[in-house]
């Protein structure tokens, strides 16, 4: 097997996933991260594959698709997977990860590699003859975003995402909330602040009415449906949060002894649980009306911020009418895309991205073709869904589910069955197609 050389634009999930793969199968990388040169926005910290959004690579079991999803990438030899594994703290059902040490984690594995070489520089112009990965991810800088946009002859398709704030967990008033999860499944992992119909339709109403951070006039705001800032989702209703984000199902307030009329749910953000994150509170409120409007909720009266939520840019491209199956554009098959700027949306998503982009690199140094994994797989399915032409006039970012694997049984089945089916048929398809692969 003839060794080669890769250049990996971007430092995130994708691209040291991408990174892994090709390192794994004895290739020379070249990875390029310009942080700490140039930081964007929303990011803080030195360290590749910075976690930007929640601590939470979302569920961790098997009965759903983001679990599959997990299940197929360790099988695949993942690293951002196997560090995520290694750093995780207590979530329920969600593996969710101590960020910092998750990023060291992936940090120091790709830095143990012989053949890894990182510069921490910003790219601007992207080689045109030369096998290039590029996993700028949706907060690519506004100068390889031109140049991206150069490449590909076509403007950017955009929406915003938000991130969610961090409590101090010292500074939460524990007299009014309490540890539970729903139904008392598992290990009570969540920090509830119940809520009053009184308490919860004051802090709806202020909501509506903080002030908001303002998009810049030549950008439309587009938001991801499943990723939506709590004000953008309070407008739809009054009970909209109380049904949402804010919903107090299989949630007992052992102050009352009753379900509460709606509650904010807070999980550790770090091993530590010196601080929490607030689910589901993704927000472009200014900071100072975050500040005045999250302390209404009980126990939060005088909380502290280690973060606030904010509201950055999200890119991608259309896939569909850009990329063939193997990640490649179609006009120009020395350069992959990789991660969530090709139209997924989520951590896991994105890695998985990456791990197909650095294997299809790999198998086209190695003179080999890598054939798609089968769509009935958590990877076929989310990849069938960025390069399928059906969707090139309505591409938006899409979360794996089972949705997408288009596999449902004929027969009518119980929704946890069906999902058995479906998982136990899914890491089948998977083995088979890794030996025909030789992926094992």
């Amino acid at each position: 097997m003839k060794a080669g050389q890769v250049i990996i634009i971007g430092g995130g999930l994708a691209g040291c996933e991408a990174a892994w793969q090709l390192l794994r199968r004895g290739h020379t990388v070249h990875l390029y991260e310009m942080k700490p040169q140039k930081f964007s926005p929303a990011h803080k910290m030195e360290n590749l594959a910075e976690l930007v959004c929640s601590n939470s690579l979302k569920s961790n079991s098997l009965d759903n698709a983001p679990g599959l999803l997990k299940e197929e990438m360790r099988r695949l030899h993942s690293l951002i997977i196997d560090a995520a594994d290694k750093t995780a703290v207590p979530a329920g059902s969600a593996l969710a990860v101590d960020r910092i040490l998750f990023a060291a984690e992936v940090e120091n594995q790709l830095n143990r590699q012989k053949n890894f070489i990182l510069h921490r520089s910003e790219v601007t112009e992207i080689p045109r003859d030369k096998l290039t990965i590029i996993a700028t991810g949706p907060l690519t800088s506004d100068a390889m975003a031109q140049e991206i946009s150069r490449l590909l002859g076509s403007s950017y398709l955009y929406f915003y995402d938000a991130i969610a704030p961090i409590v101090e967990a010292d500074s939460i008033n524990m007299d009014k909330v309490f540890w539970a999860s729903r139904y008392d499944k598992g290990t009570p992992d969540y920090l509830n602040c119940p809520l009053s119909r009184k308490e919860y339709e004051l802090f709806y109403q202020e909501l509506l009415a903080g002030e908001k951070v303002a998009a810049r006039d030549f950008e439309e705001a587009r938001h991801f449906e499943n990723c939506l800032p709590v004000e953008v989702l309070a407008s739809r209703g009054l009970k909209s949060l109380a049904f949402g984000p804010m919903k107090p199902v299989g949630l007992i307030d052992p102050h009352t002894g009753v379900m509460p009329y709606a509650v904010v749910q807070l999980r550790k953000e770090n091993s530590a649980g010196t601080l929490l994150n607030m689910v589901g509170f993704q927000t472009k409120l200014t900071w100072p009306e975050q500040r005045r409007i999250f302390r209404l909720i009980p126990g939060l009266e005088n909380a502290e911020f280690a973060r606030y939520g904010s509201i950055h840019r999200n890119t991608y491209i259309n896939s569909p009418s850009l990329l063939s199956p193997s990640l490649q554009l179609k006009n120009n098959e020395n350069i992959f895309f990789a991660g969530q700027i090709t139209g997924v949306e989520g951590y896991t998503e994105s890695a998985a991205m990456g791990l197909l982009a650095g294997l299809n690199a790999a198998f086209m140094i190695e003179g080999r073709i890598l054939e798609p994994p089968p769509v009935k797989t958590a990877f076929g399915a989310l990849l069938n869904y960025i390069i399928s032409s059906e969707y090139a006039d309505k591409f938006q970012p899409m979360n794996i589910n089972f949705g997408l694997l288009n596999a449902f049984p004929a027969k009518k089945m119980k929704k946890k069955d069906r999902n058995s089916l479906l998982v136990n048929q899914a890491l089948q398809f998977l083995n088979e197609w890794m030996t025909s692969q030789e992926l094992i």
